[in-house]
């Protein structure tokens, strides 16, 4: 796939041969009343890495997923991204440099693909109520930048010529991509994609793994959680496996592929169905 003059743009202004530890999440717990939904996680992202996030129904990735980016306050443990403490809050996460897309799209449905785009950048804009209610000088200058920019990041992600269509009107696999656009609109350095192919064809699915490698190439580090095993292990750098709130095993693909309790966290050990006789 081609990429945009603005794309390579971005990757000669951001990419970098970095390896240094981009996100550390440290011993997260998560309890709500008596259920432990994530129970004691360490998780670290390098820079340009892919990192793969699996586990049955319930494992309690979702959950890690929102402690990671402020939705939740974990109960225990602390996640540090460059460094830096989070703060329990959405908006301050993303302004750190997190994005994430849902497992169940969220895009505003009654507006255009360039204006979905267009909201990712507002937690970059300094334009307040005062610049946009007189249209001063300033507003309308951002608002042009925005525009131009959100044009790019369609292009980027393959919908060139779908700005102005309502995101409630694209197919499927198109809104997954309209999401991604405006998560990577909000110029973060990790990205977090919760079931990025779920509902997809294979073409599609092949597509979005295009995609995927080509944010990478952007010098973004990205967390994938998904449920289609072929397509985790041909992506990542590096997968961990949730189970219970608990990481089952961690390391390259191969070995978490070739990992007995994965495959039983699945499908279930072959003793379960004797003992139930």
């Amino acid at each position: 796939m081609v990429k945009t003059e603005y794309a390579k743009a971005v990757i000669a202004a951001t990419h970098t041969e970095d390896r240094s530890v981009l996100l550390e999440a440290s011993n997260v717990t998560m309890q709500f009343g008596g259920l432990t939904a994530v129970d004691d996680v360490s998780l670290s992202i390098r820079n340009g890495e892919i990192v793969g996030l699996i586990g049955p129904n319930g494992a309690g990735k979702t959950t890690f997923f929102n402690c990671l980016t402020g939705l939740y306050k974990p109960t225990a443990g602390q996640v540090r991204f460059r460094g830096e403490l989070l703060p329990p809050q959405p908006r301050n996460v993303v302004k750190a440099g997190i994005a994430r897309t849902f497992q169940n799209i969220r895009l505003f449905h009654n507006m255009t693909a360039l204006e979905n785009v267009m909201v990712g950048m507002y937690c970059r804009t300094k334009t307040n109520a005062i610049d946009a209610i007189f249209r001063l000088p300033r507003h309308r200058r951002e608002e042009r930048e925005c525009t131009e920019k959100a044009r790019r990041w369609l292009s980027f992600v393959g919908l060139e010529g779908a700005e102005n269509h309502l995101s409630r009107n694209l197919p499927y696999g198109d809104q997954r991509r309209l999401e991604i656009a405006r998560a990577l609109a909000t110029e973060p350095g990790l990205l977090l994609l919760d079931e990025p192919t779920a509902g997809m064809n294979p073409n599609e699915t092949r597509e979005a793994e295009d995609l995927i490698f080509k944010i990478r190439d952007l010098g973004l580090a990205v967390l994938v959680i998904e449920h289609d095993m072929r397509f985790i292990f041909s992506l990542c750098d590096r997968v961990a496996c949730l189970v219970r709130g608990a990481v089952l095993v961690e390391g390259p693909p191969s070995h978490v592929q070739a990992d007995e309790r994965v495959i039983e966290a699945y499908i279930g050990a072959p003793q379960d169905d004797e003992d139930g006789e």
